[in-house]
């Protein structure tokens, strides 16, 4: 009987956790009876009663797993070492707030069966506030765009990866993993699902802009040189711009030497837009340098306080 583990990450989601279990152990007991099961949690340090369900829950069902956190890990390392720890014949990441809609699981696996080692869910609308979704569209359209790598566009992670690209993703020891751009440069032949994503159905998102703005950046400098790039092009034209009006202030000074008075308005504003670019691109340059840092350090994903149902124990 082939095994599919279903990962879960989980972050202050005590009002969650139970519903999305019982919702997915429906679908395994109504439509994919002829499968054995895990259910995986991975908690990135939870701060409510998440810790305390989930103990709870796999008490009472062997078949659900959890992992603690020691703390706080981010948005990308907890649920791909989550994803690492499974071991089914395939793997299926769903969020824990129900926006990624559990009726998906059996269309995944049927996708599987067909021979798919990568079957995807892709956004084609959302039930989420209109502005952010059009933001999104537009973050995904210029990664898209400048990525040397053929992104995917409205993919948020949530999707079916058979074990044979698990092992690829245990193979890549990445201290930076970015999931979306990991499936679009070495990912099998993939099968897209459309679906509506739904309002969250409990409590507050995690995210805010410093996320947001965190996973950009991640993406930005993990698949793209635009950055570098434009500092090089903006340099050059800038450079070119003030040669021409420094010669056109020496000619008109040369030949109008009484009648012509430059001033000191055009140096101070020349002086404080060539700084505000100089400071821009250098933090531009400082994320690329952060994120090389990062990966030459080689730091572990996540460090674990505690692990249920697993065979090797609890610890």
């Amino acid at each position: 009987m082939k095994k599919i583990s279903v990962m879960i990450p989980c972050y202050n989601e005590e009002e969650n956790v139970e519903p999305i279990s019982k919702a997915i152990i429906d679908v395994f007991k109504t439509q994919l009876s002829n499968y054995d099961y895990e259910i995986l949690f991975i908690d990135n340090d939870s701060q409510d009663k998440t810790r305390e369900i989930l103990r709870r829950m796999c008490e009472e069902d062997k078949h659900i797993k959890a992992i603690f956190n020691a703390k706080n890990f981010g948005q990308f390392n907890s649920p791909y070492y989550g994803m690492l720890q499974t071991t089914g014949d395939c793997t299926i990441s769903m969020v824990c707030d129900f926006q990624d809609p559990v009726e998906m699981i059996p269309k995944y696996v049927a996708e599987w069966e067909k021979g798919y080692k990568i079957v995807i869910g892709i956004k084609t609308s959302s039930k989420e506030n209109k502005l952010l979704y059009w933001f999104r569209s537009m973050y995904y359209k210029f990664i898209k765009k400048f990525s040397e790598v053929d992104q995917i566009e409205h993919f948020t992670g949530s999707g079916l990866y058979d074990k044979e690209f698990i092992n690829v993703l245990r193979d890549l020891k990445d201290p930076t993993p970015f999931l979306r751009g990991i499936v679009a440069e070495l990912g099998y032949k993939r099968k897209e699902i459309e679906y509506e994503q739904p309002k969250r159905r409990a409590g507050k998102t995690s995210n805010n802009f410093l996320r947001l703005y965190d996973a950009a950046m991640l993406s930005i400098t993990s698949y793209t040189k635009i950055g570098l790039r434009l500092c090089s092009f903006i340099g050059i034209i800038i450079g070119g711009i003030s040669f021409i009006i420094g010669l056109f202030y020496l000619i008109m000074k040369l030949t109008h030497w009484h009648q012509f008075t430059v001033g000191m308005a055009p140096m101070l504003i020349g002086v404080f837009f060539l700084g505000a670019v100089q400071l821009f691109f250098i933090g531009l340059i400082g994320e690329y340098i952060m994120s090389i840092n990062v990966r030459v350090m080689n730091r572990p994903l996540v460090i674990e306080e505690e692990r249920i149902n697993f065979e090797d124990g609890n610890e």
